[in-house]
């Protein structure tokens, strides 16, 4: 019975150990290293641009390969996701690598610009609705503080904001 039992040992790629030239010489694929090359660099950094660009030919076979804008936007999201780098610096760098990279890097920083609005907007709402229960002395017991600040609705936002002014207790907000 014993050969036919998985034998599975744990393997760590500490990539803060790892240089970019042994990155690189790696037999990968190029959405691979990058990623690699990502997790490794990317998290706050306000230089990422700059060190990109030493891996244009990587990039660039990203957005030539079959499904390549589907895994270059999804490294756009994470670029823009941990990293500080300004905005034009990052345009400027995919605009090289042409029309298709750039028009989906606008295109997904404009819809990680939105998302974070909107977010934004549900936190200020969910915050007025506690506001107006704490104002009137209604206690918020947990798992209403949690339903409230974890909506994403505006428009259902709105409506306990409405019923937070006439409420009784925290549960009439959900009647």
């Amino acid at each position: 019975m014993r050969p036919y039992l998985p034998r599975f040992r744990f393997l760590l790629d500490d990539l803060a150990c790892v240089d970019e030239q042994a990155l690189r010489a790696r037999p990968l694929t190029p959405q691979a290293r990058v990623t690699l090359l990502l997790l490794k660099i990317a998290a706050g950094n306000p230089r990422i641009a700059d060190e990109l660009r030493k891996w244009v030919d990587d990039l660039r076979a990203i957005l030539h390969d079959s499904g390549g804008i589907e895994d270059f936007v999804t490294l756009l999201t994470y670029i823009e996701s941990v990293g500080e780098a300004p905005t034009g610096e990052l345009q400027d760098l995919f605009a090289q690598l042409g029309p298709e990279a750039e028009e989906a890097y606008v295109t997904t920083a404009e819809m990680l610009r939105a998302e974070g609005r909107s977010e934004g907007a549900a936190a200020a709402k969910a915050d007025s609705v506690l506001t107006v229960l704490a104002a009137r002395g209604i206690t918020v017991p947990g798992a209403a503080r949690v339903r409230i600040t974890q909506c994403a609705d505006l428009d259902q936002l709105d409506t306990w904001v409405r019923k937070a002014a006439t409420a009784t207790s925290a549960e009439d907000l959900f009647a």
